[in-house]
């Protein structure tokens, strides 16, 4: 299948490149900036992606780019563009303030990166070093008021450069600018549908496992069901699924979870080894600590069943894109582990299978929805593997969780009863960890504060928090403090991501 390759400097909106290739219905890979994969026939195009360094700095990253500019059609974005015009010959500087956001841009009406763009398009900037002069061979594509050299081209060579974000939708027709490079410039087919990909992965499924059994840790969760029902149509009872209660579930999810796959006709064993995950957790705080043992408990639940199934050699999950990018980036700092990334020990004794990992979320969803899987289990929230642990701030107790988990319910039945469920992307309660003082019935209370978050998003790599009515934050509230014996106050997260995560751990 044709793809294009995205290299990474380290940017965040690296992954949002990768999210709007793929809507223009193109494969694409994000590799370091480092590892070009050489000699793959699929390659039809090249994108250096942005970074938050200076491409003068001495920590810069310098790739040797040669091989790839000549060979494919290539377009840097921000800090690729600047990498481009430095290594050629041109010159990059700091213009002693930071251009962040809306801008102009006039463009050259020939150029067939900017096909279609209308006069005074708006564009985001956000960039510390311009581009001041660019290689000899390259000629002026676009400019702003501010920046002269806002697009660049080489077209004999097949390079283009912008220094301005168009993955973002601050950027009106950045989407038409990635259409023009990937489909007019780079030639795509558009291959890319939920269709494609099931039909591809399938064989890949029984081309990896054979004849092997495969058992496949089910949360009740968007990203394991779709992954069950696609490996199921790839080997069918082969399959086991293992549906685990951690007793970090939201209310009655566990017998909730158990019938509604009923319907869908898999092989599902329910676990319940909540006591097992509550004692490894007793007086644990830290947030990474915990996911970590959490995901080492999931894995020796499943060797221990696995015992009971000789011939299990694998492990299969719904690992998706934005849960592998989270759990490590280029430089190697983690933003976040994942319990099904950053949990696996190293003697696991069986081998994976993640025919997700690929996909962001909204992918796996239309992915489920060709698969036939009912809209009520398709259309449901992200919830986190770690489950209630990781919105349970300080340590784990079932006093604690089961607070949460009514608090939590008041709040997710609200949002359907008011008709708000499906308009955002995620949502959620928090149980603090400091507790602070009240009045209830005339009398001082000394309770726990719970907050409150709901986002909207496309993918999960960047969320706004949704604008809920003030009267059904009023109500939500009142319920709350009225019912959850333990909760005195109620607060609702307005934060967005960047900078801060969906989750609260």
């Amino acid at each position: 299948m044709q793809k294009i390759i995205i290299l990474d400097f380290g940017s965040q909106t690296t992954q949002l490149i990768a999210r709007r290739i793929r809507e223009i219905g193109t494969f694409c890979e994000i590799f370091p900036y480092n590892k070009f994969p050489k000699d793959d026939p699929d390659i039809i195009g090249v994108i250096f992606g942005g970074s938050p360094l200076s491409v003068y700095a001495e920590d810069a990253f310098h790739p040797d780019i040669s091989g790839i500019i000549g060979k494919y059609p290539v377009l840097g974005i921000c800090y690729g563009a600047q990498l481009i015009s430095w290594q050629y010959g041109g010159k990059v500087e700091s213009v002693g303030t930071r251009e962040y956001g809306r801008a102009k841009l006039n463009t050259v009406k020939d150029s067939p990166l900017f096909e279609g763009f209308t006069a005074d398009s708006q564009i985001w900037m956000s960039h510390g070093d311009s581009i001041t002069a660019i290689p000899e061979g390259y000629t002026l594509a676009g400019s702003t008021d501010s920046v002269k050299y806002a697009a660049f081209e080489n077209r004999e060579k097949r390079v283009w450069g912008v220094q301005f974000h168009p993955e973002v939708s601050h950027s009106i027709q950045g989407t038409l600018l990635l259409n023009n490079f990937v489909t007019k410039i780079c030639g795509s087919r558009n291959e890319w549908t939920s269709d494609s990909f099931i039909e591809k992965t399938v064989a890949e499924i029984k081309d990896q496992v054979k004849d092997d059994r495969v058992i496949l840790g089910l949360s009740g969760g968007v990203d394991s069901t779709v992954a069950a029902v696609l490996i199921n149509k790839a080997i069918g009872d082969k399959l086991t699924c293992i549906f685990v209660n951690h007793g970090l579930l939201r209310k009655d999810e566990f017998t909730d979870v158990m019938e509604n796959y009923k319907c869908l006709g898999l092989n599902v064993i329910g676990v319940d080894a909540s006591a097992t995950f509550f004692k490894d957790l007793e007086g644990v705080e830290d947030p990474e600590q915990k996911r970590k043992i959490i995901g080492a408990d999931f894995i020796k639940v499943f060797n221990e069943e696995a015992g009971k199934i000789t011939d299990a050699k694998w492990l299969a999950q719904g690992t998706i894109y934005p849960d592998r990018i989270e759990s490590m980036n280029i430089t190697g700092k983690v933003i976040k582990s994942h319990h099904n990334v950053g949990g696996l020990p190293k003697d696991m004794h069986l081998q994976l299978c993640e025919p997700l990992k690929w996909l962001f979320k909204d992918e796996v969803r239309q992915v489920g929805y060709h698969l036939g899987i009912p809209k009520i289990l398709i259309s449901r929230h992200p919830f986190p593997g770690p489950g209630l642990a990781v919105r349970i701030i300080g340590e784990i107790t079932p006093w604690k969780v089961q607070v949460l988990q009514e608090a939590d319910a008041i709040f997710i039945n609200g949002l359907r009863e008011w008709d708000l469920y499906d308009k955002v992307w995620q949502a959620g309660a928090i149980l603090l960890a400091d507790r602070t003082v009240g009045v209830m019935g005339d009398e001082r209370t000394y309770d726990h504060a719970v907050a409150l978050r709901a986002v909207t998003s496309v993918d999960a790599m960047t969320a706004d928090w949704a604008d809920l009515p003030y009267e059904f934050l009023r109500h939500i509230s009142n319920e709350i403090i009225n019912k959850v014996k333990g909760v005195n106050r109620v607060c609702y997260d307005i934060s967005s991501k960047p900078p801060a995560t969906i989750e609260w751990l």
